[in-house]
């Protein structure tokens, strides 16, 4: 019986493959024998989640004609990758990709370094800081004299709790977009609402326009509900959105479904104007695009005297076209898993109904806490402090950054989580391998792109300050190093650092 429980198709390998070659060589770097290289490239993709353990390999012909190699190429890295442990074979069944025993299985997406590990380890993968105290007590202590009504029903509120459902529809109508509390449905954080989006709207095979890059974790949620993904490229830097591509991509893909971060973008931290917002609703309108808008970040501008633009349903108020997806995990902490959607009420009523199969609901004292927060003026005081934390990382971050590693290229962005980094010529599935071995965890450029895209870039957050964005900065430099070198076995255990 075959052990595989997917499969690689040769194209789709070798635009992966290709992608990590991309680059332009380092000087002085030293450059591994043909089948070295393919058998390293597999293993990265398979270390870094972007082909799954147990997934089945081309065969040895089908991918040498993809990469216009020698069957004998790929025959040599199959059979190193069959020795390190990752690759396994059987007669009549083919070669599928493993991982080596003791080894964890690699993620997809972007988890959290367990808590054990921080002592010697830093962790730039979660873009995400520690809750704003004394407000996450506080609206704790407050939920908790607000619940016992509650505690008296079922606890089962579908659409959220009436109080936090007419809290959010008044912060929007405040905001100058009138909004009722049956447009609004709370959810286990973002991640939930756009679960329950993705499975309303895109069934398998639909296809979903996203940016590229966008954030890692939405693009696998989206992989794993059967969608095909259509990017359509950023404009360098912090330009934001290419309007004429959009315009292009929905007129002739005529994707059911699109998602972008219009709010300091996630994560190359742009801000969309006015004018891009308008245009991106109206064209998405005119090609029967819905059009789904992560507000995550939109809280979280950093310099001082920043005017915002509209949100962007603000062009969309009915919410027929433009579904909005809010969250208390960025702006004021991911453990206070709060989301929720914004949309029309008929849109509203059809994701509830779906949600019975589901979750049922999110938990009532969470939602209490938030409704705390947003009543009693403590969630404007969490996020102030929360700004303050992330300008002052961000800064410390960019400082570190330049000094240790003046080759690497990016725009400091005026808001948001995050830093998009050229590295320079480098490899960023490689400074991810490396990195771990030196004490630095930091996602690589290819998890918030499509087929291998963006090898030459990793994403960097506002999450350390003072001497640890300075050693974090300095086990980077340590790791740029070793890749640039052709190096990286046998690197030493990085000493203890406690933040």
């Amino acid at each position: 019986m075959a052990q595989w429980t997917s499969a690689v198709g040769p194209a789709q390998l070798a635009r992966q493959l290709q992608a990590q070659q991309a680059r332009p060589a380092v000087p002085g770097a030293r450059k591994p024998p043909a089948y070295r290289a393919l058998a390293d490239g597999v293993r990265l993709l398979v270390l870094e989640g972007r082909v799954p353990v147990a997934a089945r390999l081309p065969a040895e012909r089908e991918l040498a004609g993809a990469l216009s190699v020698s069957r004998t190429t790929v025959a040599a890295a199959y059979e190193a990758l069959r020795t390190e442990g990752f690759l396994e074979s059987r007669r009549g069944a083919g070669s599928w990709t493993a991982v080596p025993a003791g080894n964890p299985l690699p993620a997809r997406g972007l988890e959290p370094l367990p808590p054990e590990s921080l002592g010697s380890m830093i962790d730039l993968g979660c873009a995400a800081l520690p809750a704003p105290e004394p407000w996450l007590t506080r609206a704790i202590q407050g939920a908790l004299e607000e619940l016992p009504p509650y505690a008296h029903t079922h606890g089962d509120y579908p659409a959220g709790l009436p109080a936090l459902r007419q809290m959010l529809a008044d912060r929007y109508t405040e905001r100058g977009i009138p909004t009722m509390p049956e447009q609004i449905m709370v959810t286990t954080g973002a991640m939930g609402a756009m679960d329950a989006i993705c499975h309303l709207f895109a069934g398998r095979g639909e296809r979903i326009a996203v940016e590229s890059p966008s954030y890692a974790n939405i693009l696998q949620l989206m992989r794993e509900t059967g969608a095909r993904l259509v990017p359509v490229a950023m404009t360098e830097g912090l330009g934001g959105w290419d309007l004429p591509r959009w315009r292009q991509v929905l007129r002739d893909a005529a994707p059911r479904l699109a998602y972008v971060v219009a709010d300091f973008h996630n994560p190359t931290g742009a801000l969309a104007d006015e004018d891009q917002r308008r245009q991106l609703v109206e064209a998405a309108r005119s090609a029967g695009t819905v059009l789904v808008v992560d507000e995550t970040m939109v809280e979280l501008h950093l310099d001082e005297g920043m005017d915002m633009p509209r949100r962007v349903c603000a062009f969309d108020p009915a919410g027929a076209t433009v579904l909005t997806v809010g969250s208390a995990s960025k702006a004021f902490w991911a453990g206070m898993r709060i989301g929720w959607v914004r949309a029309s009420p008929d849109v509203i009523r059809s994701l509830v109904a779906a949600r019975a199969y589901a979750d049922l609901g999110t938990p009532v004292l969470e939602q209490l806490g938030v409704n705390w927060l947003m009543r009693t003026g403590g969630w404007q005081e969490a996020v102030a402090l929360r700004r303050d934390q992330a300008r002052e990382n961000r800064d410390a971050l960019v400082s570190a950054v330049r000094a240790e590693l003046p080759e690497w290229e990016f725009e400091v962005p005026s808001g948001g989580l995050t830093l998009w980094v050229r590295t320079g010529g480098l490899s960023g599935s490689r400074l991810a391998e490396v990195g771990e071995r030196v004490g630095i965890r930091v996602p690589s450029g290819p998890r918030f792109g499509v087929d291998g895209a963006f090898e030459g870039y990793v994403r960097l957050p506002f999450t350390v300050a003072g001497p640890v964005a300075e050693e974090a900065a300095a086990r980077l430099a340590a790791a740029a190093r070793l890749v640039g070198s052709g190096g990286g076995a046998g690197v030493e255990s990085p000493r203890s650092f406690v933040a």
